[in-house]
């Protein structure tokens, strides 16, 4: 098996320099020119693991390999790094940050496992245990890894009925930011409220990325079928009325009970 795995990455290599000598396209490829594809491909898996689709996840993972591997390419070529310095620069990091199977350190559970994480981290140099989460993630995404950061030193809330009772007092403050009509206050508000929702769904241990996600296409499923059904019946959605469509809403979310 081992055999098997090296000759197929080997191979991939020799596809890698073949595509990069003699083909037009991946020729003219930069790191910039990659970085918005590579976006787009981490995206796709996002979406196969949301919809549970392992024959997805599979091509998508295959799609983000190779993207792995022309990155590494052109590093090569700049005489910057190669893909067996990306691979042992992993390896190496991974022994280090996990003492506890490497080393003599003993931990009890998964959350001592990220406080020595986040600890090893600080002593490589970072200046702050919120240093590792990128600018450029989605917000809601950087709200999740923020409040997981903060967690590792002790910032966090005792028990899910505080941070329940937190959503309450943000729901509050944003009525009265609207009752006094400040559209800045308002939007501040709104904001401190969806922060506090994604530290409810952490203590829920809901993935508030991919429930939203799962919200998202269970709306488009639903509306579609509106489509289809107003359709069916020689109607279009803008010439129908909110209570008729409400109507059509509601039968269809009754089909899928």
């Amino acid at each position: 098996m081992e055999m098997l795995q090296n000759a197929s990455f080997e191979q991939l290599l020799q596809i890698m320099d073949d595509l990069r000598e003699k083909c037009p396209w991946d020729r003219k490829q930069t790191l910039q020119s990659l970085r918005q594809l590579t976006i787009e491909e981490m995206y796709e898996l996002a979406d196969a693991i949301t919809d549970n689709d392992f024959k997805g996840i599979k091509e998508e993972l295959g799609d983000l390999l190779l993207h792995i591997v022309f990155y590494a390419k052109i590093g090569a070529e700049q005489q910057q790094f190669t893909i067996q310095d990306v691979i042992t620069g992993i390896c190496n990091k991974l022994i280090h940050r996990h003492p506890h199977i490497y080393g003599d350190v003993k931990v009890e559970n998964e959350e001592q496992v990220k406080q020595n994480w986040e600890k090893l981290k600080l002593k490589e140099g970072k200046t702050s245990v919120l240093g590792g989460v990128p600018v450029s993630l989605p917000a809601l995404v950087k709200a999740m890894r923020l409040q997981e950061k903060a967690k590792q030193v002790g910032f966090e809330w005792d028990n899910t009925e505080q941070v329940r009772l937190k959503v309450e007092e943000e729901m509050g403050e944003l009525d009265e930011a609207i009752q006094a009509g400040h559209q800045q206050e308002i939007e501040d508000e709104f904001g401190d409220l969806l922060f506090s929702l994604v530290n409810y769904a952490r203590f829920l241990k809901v993935d508030v990325e991919n429930a939203l996600e799962r919200t998202n296409k269970k709306f488009i499923r639903r509306f579609q079928q509106m489509e289809t059904l107003a359709g069916n019946k020689g109607r279009e959605l803008s010439g129908m009325t909110l209570a008729e469509m409400d109507e059509l809403w509601n039968d269809i979310k009754q089909t899928e009970k």
